[in-house]
C-alpha cells in the first residue's frame, strides 16, 4: 500500500516537523482508499509532517481479499524514500522494476529503497484467501543515499525483546538490546509492541517518538490513545508508561530528528518542486527512468503537480 500523499495530508512547501520537548501530541488519522483497501494514514497530517526519518503511516484493514483480488495497487514510481510493509494478517505479493517478485507473510519485512527511481505493484498472491492487515511505512532517505540505487530486501526473521509485559519486534534499528538486519540510512527505530501488560518501554532521550495503535488502547499519562490517532511523545525520554486494559498492538517510531526539509507529492518524497517535476514527466511519458514492473494491473496515472501552469486550450486557427 504506497500512498499517494495529497495536499490534505501535507503542504507540498518543503517543510520539516520540529521536535518537542516530552509532550503527548494526539492527532487523527485520516481515512483514505488506496487500491482496493481502506486506510488510515497517520503520517503525515498538518502539523505534524514526520517523526524521525518516519515520513508516512498507513494502517491498512482489515480486509477481505481473494487468490485474484487483493490490494490491487498497479505500478507506481517513488523516489527519495524506503517503503516499509509489515503485515499483521494475510498475505501480499510485491512485484518491482529490479525484478523482484516476494509474497509477505505475517511477521516477515518488506523494505524497498528506491534511492533516485524505482517503481513496484501491490498485488493478490494467486493462492491466499482471507483477511489482510497491516502497515505501510516510509522513510524519507538522506542526502547520502536519496540519489543511489534501488534495492530491494525481505527479511524473514526479525529480533524480538521481552518487556515484561510486551513482546517487542523490531523492524528497522536497534532496540532493548535487538538489533534488526534490515538496511536503514537514518538513525531510526521501528517496534511493534505485542501487549499483553502495562509495561515501561526504554527509548533514545536524543530521539522523537510517535505510537500508532492497530489494536486495542493505550493510556499514556491516564490520557487513552485507541486506534485512528497518532500519539506523538516528542523527544527527551528515556522511557515511557503504557498502561493496557486488554491486549494491544501498537507501533512505535523513532528517530533522530530529520534536518533536511522535504517536499512529499503523490509518491515522490523530494527536496524541491523541481525535483518533483521531473519524476512526474517521466513516469507521465514512460521513459527509462523508472523501469518496468511485470504486472498484469495498469499502470497508476496521475494529474500533473498542481503548481504546473496550465495550458490554454489550442484554438482553431483554420
Amino acid at each position: 500500500m504506497s500512498g499517494p500523499v495529497n495536499t490534505v495530508d501535507a503542504p507540498t512547501a518543503a517543510d520539516c516537523s520540529h521536535p518537542s520537548a516530552p509532550c503527548l501530541e494526539v492527532s487523527e488519522s485520516r481515512e483514505a482508499q488506496v487500491g482496493r483497501i481502506r486506510v488510515r494514514r497517520a503520517l503525515p497530517r498538518k502539523g505534524r509532517r514526520m517523526v524521525g526519518a518516519w515520513c508516512f503511516a498507513d494502517h491498512m484493514g482489515p480486509a477481505d481479499v481473494t487468490e485474484n483480488s487483493g490490494l490491487d495497487v498497479g505500478p507506481h514510481p517513488h523516489i527519495g524514500l524506503q517503503t516499509v510493509t509489515w503485515l499483521i494478517d494475510g498475505e501480499a505479493l510485491h512485484r518491482d522494476s529490479l525484478g523482484s517478485e516476494q509474497v509477505i507473510k505475517p511477521g516477515e519485512l518488506n523494505l524497498m529503497t528506491s534511492g533516485g527511481a524505482v517503481s513496484h505493484a501491490e498485488e493478490a498472491t494467486g493462492h491466499y484467501r482471507g483477511t489482510l492487515e497491516g502497515l505501510q511505512l516510509w522513510i524519507a532517505l538522506p542526502e547520502s543515499t536519496r540519489h543511489g540505487h534501488a534495492v530491494f530486501e525481505h527479511r524473514a526473521d526479525l529480533p524480538q525483546a521481552e518487556l515484561g509485559g510486551a513482546v517487542a519486534t523490531v523492524l528497522l534499528g536497534d532496540f532493548a538490546d535487538q538489533v534488526s538486519p534490515a538496511r536503514h540510512d537514518s538513525p531510526l527505530v521501528g517496534v511493534d509492541l505485542n501487549l499483553h501488560d502495562s509495561c515501561t518501554v526504554p527509548l533514545n532521550p536524543e530521539w522523537e517518538y510517535a505510537l500508532v495503535v492497530m489494536e486495542g488502547a493505550i493510556g499514556l499519562a491516564g490520557k487513552p490513545l485507541p486506534p485512528g490517532k497518532l500519539g506523538y511523545l516528542g523527544q527527551g525520554r528515556s522511557e515511557i508508561r503504557l498502561d493496557i486494559a486488554g491486549p494491544t498492538r501498537a507501533l512505535l517510531l523513532g528517530g533522530e530528528p530529520f534536518e533536511d526539509p522535504i517536499v512529499m507529492w503523490w509518491n515522490f518524497v523530494a527536496r524541491n518542486r523541481e525535483e518533483v517535476d521531473a519524476a512526474y514527466a517521466s513516469w507521465a511519458n514512460q521513459d527509462d527512468r523508472f523501469g518496468r514492473v511485470r504486472s498484469n494491473l495498469p499502470l497508476i496515472p496521475t494529474k500533473a503537480p498542481f503548481w504546473q501552469p496550465t495550458r490554454p486550450p489550442r484554438q482553431d486557427r483554420s
